[in-house]
């Protein structure tokens, strides 16, 4: 009967890490969108230079346990991958930003790594010190990206600036898959 607690403390801490982690939730709900395409909008701003006007389409393109992949296409823009990491229980969001002829662009791979295991339905990426680095007026960029089961979101604030982008992707209708972005050929 001494054993009786170490055997049932072992028993909690086990079922403690075993647990799902809201990282392991979001991470699921993406990886159900694998394969598919959405149609966006741009909320903030509204008229921005690049992005306004335009149609967006994020294809959920690639997926492994490790990395999903989406492409977004801004009107005829095929440049833009969003990367996205599970590594240690955390997400990363890259930004791999490709020429037409698929070489990388000088500005590319920069993002951040979520600080904590966030919500099921939101994760939040502050840029890292290779962003900072790279591009010095993003130091202060906070990613965040929502999922739930009638929308994704993608928002970017610039912190102490009036900086901020917000794009919706409605994923109760997927439409065709747009072909492969630039860099990217389909097999």
């Amino acid at each position: 009967m001494k054993h009786v607690p170490i055997v049932i403390a072992l028993l909690i801490t086990c079922s403690l890490y075993s647990q799902e982690t809201n990282s392991d939730t979001f991470w699921e709900r993406l990886q159900q969108l694998c394969g598919k395409s959405f149609e966006g909008k741009l909320i903030v701003p509204e008229n921005d230079a690049q992005f306004g006007g335009k149609a967006l389409v994020m294809h959920v393109r690639s997926c492994t346990d490790t990395v999903i992949k989406i492409p977004l296409f801004v009107g005829d823009d095929k440049s833009r991958t969003w990367v996205l990491t599970y590594v240690n229980g955390l997400i990363e969001l890259k930004h791999d930003h490709r020429h037409q002829d698929g070489s990388p662009d000088e500005t590319t791979m920069y993002g951040g790594t979520a600080s904590n295991p966030g919500k099921a339905q939101v994760q939040v990426f502050p840029a890292d010190a290779f962003t900072a680095e790279l591009i010095p007026a993003a130091a202060t960029n906070i990613w965040w990206i929502t999922v739930n089961e009638t929308e994704l979101t993608y928002n970017l604030k610039r912190v102490d600036t009036p900086r901020q982008f917000t794009m919706a992707f409605d994923l109760t209708k997927a439409i065709d898959n747009p072909g492969p972005p630039w860099g990217w050929t389909d097999n």
